[in-house]
């Protein structure tokens, strides 16, 4: 690359993907006995154009006995509609990442390797871990290392010789020197942590985030409170977002029946690589009755949704969720399409 070429390429982050009891119902055509997950995307811009789109699944993919909380086992749709609509990479540190114990963990990855969908946090031993983490890629010529943890397995014991990666400061700061030997352009930390429910993000969030930053990370990326809270710039510039809260779920109270899709337009010039803006979509989970039966969907909040004849209710609903959304994650504008946009010159860029 010359030293005056520019390279601009959009990453695309998204919530917790769960799979309640109610979405196994959704999907499931009971003539044929077959899972259909595809309507969940069908309003939403197609993730295909990113360049790269990233997703936080908190299901196993265990096979049957199909159970949604508080053990999780989601049909392998599932991952064939995640394939479909566009996603690249899957993390799988979280909490809910051994609800099928040992099997379960070895049966999602085992799907996820089937359908091509490149997956990072949780690994069958400790060889795959050493060869394939930190996860490192590359698109457009700008190569990116992805790291991924979580705070704990809802007091589930890993077992051997599987490894779910947890949040350790000393084996983090170890895997980020070793993210640096593959000279990456950026490295991203992809976080499972946070309390549930909490709109703002706590003293522990804070202190971990300043670590990983101390140590090399230039963004870092939130999930697992199930409700929306914050996105800010570090005072060096890098960009937190502390959670997305929910992409899919059946979660139908205040805050926690929607989340936002992440778009950071990354740029690199000559050496340097910069997160150059930060965008976000609130998107409401939209439950319409077709055909006498209920189906999952996601609406973008802040878009025209007149066509979808939504009820009155509903409208209150998702107009309520944009409200607490955009109140809560200051320093962005609406752009008029639906997404949020970072308003320049509110933080220093990296």
């Amino acid at each position: 690359m010359r030293a005056q070429d520019t390279i601009r390429l959009q990453l695309i982050f998204t919530g917790d993907i769960m799979g309640h009891d109610a979405q196994i119902e959704s999907a499931l055509d009971p003539e044929s006995g077959r899972y259909d997950y595809h309507s969940y995307f069908r309003y939403l811009p197609d993730l295909h154009e990113a360049d790269i789109t990233i997703g936080n699944l908190e299901v196993n993919l265990a096979g049957p006995p199909y159970k949604g909380y508080p053990q999780f086992s989601s049909p392998d749709a599932l991952g064939e509609a995640l394939k479909d609509a566009g996603f690249d990479i899957l993390v799988s540190a979280n909490n809910h990442a051994l609800d099928r114990s040992k099997s379960g963990l070895e049966r999602t990855m085992k799907v996820l390797d089937s359908l091509g969908l490149i997956h990072t946090g949780t690994f069958r031993d400790s060889l795959s871990r050493a060869v394939h983490y930190p996860l490192i890629f590359e698109k457009k010529g700008i190569r990116f290392a992805l790291l991924n943890y979580t705070y704990g397995t809802n007091g589930l014991k890993v077992r051997s010789p599987n490894i779910v990666n947890y949040i350790d400061t000393v084996q983090i700061a170890a895997d980020l020197e070793k993210a640096k030997l593959a000279a990456p352009d950026l490295i991203i930390a992809f976080l499972h942590w946070g309390n549930e429910y909490e709109r703002k993000e706590n003293s522990t969030q804070r202190e971990l985030a300043q670590f990983i930053l101390s140590h090399g990370a230039d963004a870092i990326i939130g999930s697992h409170p199930h409700v929306i809270q914050p996105v800010e710039r570090s005072s060096a510039g890098n960009l937190i977002v502390w959670s997305m809260g929910n992409l899919i779920s059946n979660q139908r109270e205040r805050y926690r029946n929607g989340g936002i899709i992440i778009s950071l337009d990354v740029e690199k010039s000559g050496e340097k690589t910069m997160v150059k803006s930060c965008a976000y979509m609130p998107v409401y989970v939209y439950k319409p009755v077709e055909s006498g039966k209920v189906i999952f969907t996601l609406v973008p909040a802040a878009a025209e949704n007149d066509s979808l004849q939504m009820p009155a209710a509903t409208i209150e609903a998702m107009k309520q969720f944009l409200d607490d959304t955009v109140g809560n994650i200051p320093g962005y504008e609406s752009s008029g399409n639906g997404w949020y946009k970072e308003i320049p010159g509110e933080a220093d860029m990296k």
